[in-house]
């Protein structure tokens, strides 16, 4: 049994604040040690449950934060960025029989504790087929069309909530309660570790891969926060402009789908000005 973890930051223990995933920080180093104790409390867990194979994909900002060193020697990491499927690559290789998303947080436009879809501020919502949707929905799309279940999701409770929504299956740890986008109510990591150790332990029966779920085709909207970010993103081939900050895309897989979202994100992250925005 071989196991994919996919792991961002905002949803790990301790972490309510943009200086504690912001790399190079003080606040960052300190919270590193947290984040990587939450995923490596998850690869105890899955290999407790029977797992062959734990492979960790870091998925946060520079995808350089997670302290190697400190994982279970068992247990592998692929590091840094450009990748195929950023968040969940790994998954393409026909070799994984479950992901876990450990760390994430709800999508840009709801509530959570630094709730955001890919950039941290400048979208304000995505919807798939008119189903508003956060980086979990969207990459269970991706590893849904490789018969890859998601049997674990850690974050806050509202991150927890999202998940029923698109792994209603899956076992769910919230390490944190919501307050607000910058405040929630934390457990501490000695717990936290406890918690998401046993919840994969329980997790590992669920990796079977099933066949492939073909759920296309669909319609990826994005909405911005300034009109001009929706403008410089039709240079991406197929996007249009569907209202002075929205843009809209037909994908006929999310493996598509998800390779043009990064494209336009990259495209939207470049024209954004220091000051205004």
């Amino acid at each position: 049994m071989k196991i994919l973890i996919s792991a961002d930051m905002e949803g790990a223990t301790g972490v309510t604040w943009p200086a504690d995933v912001l790399p190079g920080t003080a606040q960052w180093e300190r919270c590193r040690a947290m984040f990587t104790s939450d995923v490596n409390a998850a690869v105890l867990g899955f290999f407790d449950g029977g797992a062959d194979e734990v492979l960790i994909n870091e998925a946060h900002w520079t995808m350089r934060n997670l302290l190697l060193e400190q994982l279970d020697e068992r247990a592998e990491m692929l590091t840094g960025r450009h990748k195929s499927l950023s968040m969940v690559e790994g998954v393409q290789h026909d070799d994984v029989d479950g992901i876990a998303f450990i760390g994430y947080h709800a999508g840009a436009g709801m509530e959570g504790v630094l709730a955001h879809t890919y950039l941290a501020n400048q979208i304000t919502g995505v919807w798939v087929n008119a189903v508003r949707a956060s980086e979990g929905l969207l990459n269970a799309h991706v590893v849904a069309e490789y018969g890859v279940p998601v049997v674990l999701v850690t974050g806050d409770d509202l991150a927890c909530e999202d998940a029923l929504g698109y792994a209603p299956g899956a076992l769910k740890v919230a390490v944190k309660d919501h307050v607000s986008r910058y405040a929630a109510v934390c457990r501490t990591p000695a717990r936290t570790a406890a918690d998401i150790r046993g919840a994969a332990k329980e997790a590992a029966a669920l990796a079977v891969r099933h066949e492939p779920v073909a759920a296309g085709p669909f319609t990826i909207e994005v909405e911005f926060d300034a009109e001009h970010l929706s403008m410089a993103s039709t240079v991406v081939p197929g996007v249009r402009r569907t209202g002075e900050r929205k843009v809209a895309y037909d994908s006929e897989t999310m493996y598509e789908g998800i390779r043009t979202f990064k494209a336009v994100t990259t495209i939207a992250s470049a024209a954004v000005e220091e000051q205004y925005g």
